[in-house]
Formats: C-alpha cells, structure tokens, sequence
C-alpha cells in the first residue's frame, strides 16, 4: 500500500529527517512505500551528502533568515525558495538508478501535464564529474541529467537520490527527492555563494536564468500550490496504477518525530 503526505511548511532541518525517516523506516519494516510534497519555512539551501560546506556564505544566509541544512542524498545546492518539493521513498525492486528516475519523472510529468504544463524528459546525460570540477557546478540546477524534466529544454525539476541498504538481506531501499520549481527566487543562490570574484557570480547567475524555468513564468500566472498538488498526486496515482493511502500530516509527523 502506498500513502501520501503533504507536511505543508517546516524547516529544512525537518524535512531532510523526515525524509530519512521515511527511507529507514520502510527499510526496516516500519514504514509503507510513500510520496511525500512539502514547502520550506524559512527558505534554506541544502547541499548534496557530500558537498564542501565551505561554498556557502553562511554567515550571508544567517544575516538574510536563509537555513542551511545538508540532504541525504548526493548532488549539489538548491536554494529552496518559491517551489513544491516532492519525496518519494521506495523500494528498489533490483531497479538501476536510472530506472527509478525514469519511473518517478515519467509521474511527475503526467502529473504536470495535468496542470496544463507541457513537460518533457531530459535525454542527455553530461559527464558530471567534469561538470562538478567547473565552479558553475556549485548550484544543482545548472545541468540536467538523464530523466530529469524539462520544458522547452530549460530545466523545470531537479532530483536527488540515495539508496539504503539492508546488509543481512541485500535488499534496497531508494530515497528521491526534488524541487518543483514555482517562481524565480531560486536564481538568487549565487548570491550565498563563496566565490573568486563577480565575475563568475554572474555568470552563474547568468546560468540559473538560460538554464532554467518556472511554473509561474510558463503559465505567466501564479501557481495555485494546491492544485498543483493535487495534479502532481493524480499523476503519481495514473502512471503508477495505484490509488494512495493519504494520511493525515500531523500524525505522521509526530510518528516520525517519535521514531
């Protein structure tokens, strides 16, 4: 059985243990397969498992009311703004990364599509390990890898996934999560970032503006968060041939906060 949760705002320090919580408690049996949206308050950036700390302005983001929380999973910054952030916590079923992403995009993009939104799939896959040794890789939405969705080629949703790993058994679980993106406040991560100079701020800055596109801007209307939500939720629902398990937000919370 699968549940939904929409946990509406909380801190970003919330929502990446909520999500962990959401991986290791299906993997030890505790929990049930879930898609999970939710909103950041105050607006935070996260770094990827493994990013340097050090690219980021933290005393900037604190003098600005702007959290700093690192993700589970891997990939570089977003600054968590004006958008629907989505969780889904899965198990792998000896699916590849690839095939994961593929199977939750191919979700989102109906689910977008229902919104009115024309959303396609990215084919390419760039050498990321020559991207992240450019300085223009530090935000997570200059590149697009394979299955990541797109409009028109600009970047609308950007992902990141982690697997956990039952030794004793082998078996997987897959934890993915990824900004929706709404309105154009995400563009204003250089700003927090530690850089050479000016020059190269903007043009990341630069970057974020070519590379990327937000609901508000395609529709060139605001965003109704709840319809959004509700299409996004109908999307996961008819790609899938499932029907959620919708679970009342303030008791999951406290399950996870007690778990």
């Amino acid at each position: 059985m699968w549940q939904f949760i929409d946990t509406g705002e909380n801190t970003g320090a919330f929502n990446m243990e909520f999500d962990e919580s959401l991986a290791r408690r299906l993997l030890t049996g505790q929990g049930e397969p879930t898609v999970r949206f939710f909103t950041w308050k105050p607006w935070a950036i996260s770094l990827g498992f493994n990013q340097d700390e050090n690219a980021i302005d933290t005393a900037r983001c604190a003098l600005d009311g702007i959290g700093v929380v690192r993700r589970p999973t891997g990939g570089r910054a977003v600054l968590h703004a004006e958008e629907l952030t989505y969780s889904v916590a899965m198990h792998s079923k000896g699916k590849s990364v690839l095939e994961i992403y593929n199977q939750i995009s191919k979700a989102l993009v109906l689910g977008l599509r229902l919104f009115g939104v024309n959303a396609t799939l990215s084919r390419s896959q760039p050498d990321l390990r020559e991207h992240y040794k450019n300085p223009s890789s530090i935000p997570c939405f200059t590149a697009s890898a394979r299955y990541e969705i797109e409009w028109r080629g600009r970047k609308l949703v950007g992902s990141a996934q982690r697997r956990f790993r039952r030794h004793e058994s082998g078996e997987e679980v897959v934890l993915q999560h990824g900004s929706i993106l709404i309105g154009p406040a995400h563009r204003g991560l250089p700003n927090y970032l530690v850089l050479r100079d000016d020059i190269i701020r903007d043009k990341l800055t630069a970057e974020l503006l070519s590379k990327t596109v937000e609901l508000s801007d395609i529709k060139q209307s605001a965003v109704n968060r709840t319809e959004l939500a509700s299409c996004l939720k109908r999307g996961f629902e008819e790609e899938w041939n499932i029907v959620f398990d919708v679970q009342p937000s303030t008791a999951k919370v406290q399950e996870a906060t007690n778990g």
